[in-house]
């Protein structure tokens, strides 16, 4: 099933690539065609020789740039504590609500509020 899918994309590709160079030569012919009576036969053929030029050019520039996309700065990893703080300094009114809250939830809750400070206790005393 795989193998038949890929057969049928490589013939697709195939097939649009024929279709292309096709339509490409008779817009040159055509070209040249309305072209050699202004300038001249040889000209005609220069200038239809200069616009394949740009025209593959460009493609060649579309084709690399999705290539090589530019490169994102990558941020060094940051530990959630300086997170926090940044947080806290951009937007100090979103840190004294977080603050609220979290007073209110431990006052409302003194057992788990207990808890939890035990806990924090305890993981700083197997530090030392």
């Amino acid at each position: 099933m795989i193998l038949k899918r890929a057969i049928y994309y490589a013939v697709a590709v195939v097939a649009l690539a024929a279709t292309a160079v096709i339509c490409v030569t008779f817009l040159a012919m055509a070209l040249h065609a309305a072209l050699a009576p202004a300038v001249g036969e040889a000209w005609a053929g220069v200038l239809v020789a200069g616009a394949a030029a740009l025209l593959a050019a460009a493609i060649s520039a579309m084709i690399l740039g999705r290539a090589n996309p530019p490169r994102r700065k990558v941020e060094p990893d940051r530990d959630m504590t300086s997170r926090m703080f940044e947080l806290a300094q951009a937007k100090p009114w979103v840190a004294l609500g977080i603050v609220g809250a979290v007073a209110a939830v431990a006052l409302k809750n003194p057992r788990t509020t207990a808890t939890v400070v035990s806990a924090l206790l305890a993981g700083r005393a197997t530090k030392k």
